[in-house]
């Protein structure tokens, strides 16, 4: 959004971190009745995360499946293709991972890893480029036909926020190997990048599969958006599961327990984060 005179509009303020955690455990709770929806209904739905790298792709996916059943909602990140998959027609290894009756796939990056990385960093010829501009909106078109319901969200970022997150990256010892040489590169390509996109957009933003995008500057601000957005576009209603009797416990058949001197227990770390604990320790 912009001023009248051109100037750029300022970014609302962050999401306080209450009303956040309020909404999204809110939202999360929907996600469960579509969870349960799509079962009983057998529904299969594809959700497709694109966007900038360090746009917060896959912490959203980390909240919309927190709660959720893990043999009922996947998440689809293939890694580089091999050789053979190079010489496959190009969604073929895509295919295999689409959802059967029943089941919700998240897909962290997908098909259009050909729209984006390999087109900028020269990873596919222009004629396979082209070819998938052209395949693409058939591809999903086929799928949409079969029933199933197909969700593509696109993740934005602004160069200096995206700078940001990458520095806070290198910085921090357990999330350094999120920052890859791509992800550097990807600093001194930001237009090629942008222009990538806004050609993608142009053949593959159909009506049966629209493109949907987050402004992802506040992580919390794009979690709540994009969650809230897949669940208004979904037809789904309560199922509610039936909960099993528990059965009384049987009496006891003169069954001992093995000593507990007979069996290898993990140390007890956790005591010792203990003041009390920590003060014997130190005697």
């Amino acid at each position: 959004m912009a001023h009248k005179d051109g100037r750029p509009a300022p970014r609302p303020a962050r999401l306080p971190r209450e009303i956040y955690e309020r909404e999204l455990y809110r939202l999360q709770a929907e996600l469960v009745k579509v969870q349960e929806w799509a079962r009983a209904e057998r529904t299969r739905i594809v959700v497709i995360f694109e966007g900038r790298d360090a746009a917060g792709k896959g912490s959203t996916i980390k909240r919309v499946t927190q709660y959720l059943n893990p043999r009922v909602v996947r998440i689809a990140a293939l890694p580089a293709p091999t050789e053979r998959e190079r010489t496959q027609w190009y969604f073929q290894r895509y295919i295999g991972h689409l959802p059967a009756a029943g089941e919700i796939v998240l897909f962290d990056r997908s098909w259009y890893n050909r729209a984006g990385v390999e087109r900028v960093m020269g990873f596919c010829t222009p004629q396979e480029y082209q070819r998938f501009l052209h395949q693409c909106p058939i591809f999903e078109r086929l799928l949409v036909e079969d029933g199933i319901l197909v969700r593509k969200y696109w993740f934005s970022v602004s160069d200096e926020e995206q700078e940001r997150r990458f520095k806070s990256r290198r910085d921090d010892p357990v999330r350094r190997w999120k920052l890859s040489g791509m992800d550097v590169e990807a600093i001194s390509r930001w237009e090629d990048y942008s222009r990538a996109k806004d050609e993608m957009l142009v053949h593959t933003d159909i009506p049966e599969a629209p493109w949907y995008d987050v402004d992802s500057d506040d992580k919390r601000r794009a979690r709540i958006n994009m969650i809230a957005h897949l669940l208004s576009t979904l037809p789904y209603h309560e199922v509610q599961p039936a909960a099993p009797d528990l059965p009384p416990r049987p009496p006891s058949h003169g069954y001992v327990r093995t000593p507990k001197q007979m069996q290898t227990f993990v140390p007890d770390h956790a005591a010792t984060l203990l003041p009390a604990q920590r003060g014997r320790a130190q005697r």
